[in-house]
């Protein structure tokens, strides 16, 4: 496993961290998803074959924009 952190813009309160939290957990191979609304930014334990693209177009897809940082 490898700790990544993104940063997601477009995050007002707690429903979008819902969201974003709901949208990583999806991806296959993500452990551990914690998203932060003070520091607009997820951090999650992903397994070795998991993208950095996976993991933004899980983001973008619950309707964020994101890049990993």
């Amino acid at each position: 496993m490898k700790e990544k952190k993104l940063r997601v813009e477009g995050m007002m309160c707690e429903h979008c961290v819902a969201r974003v939290t709901q949208a990583l957990e999806g991806v296959k191979g993500v452990k551990n998803v914690r998203v932060s609304l003070d520091d607009e930014s997820a951090v999650v334990d992903a397994g070795l074959l998991v993208s950095d693209k996976a993991l933004v177009a899980a983001v973008e897809d619950a309707g964020y924009k994101a890049q990993v940082m």
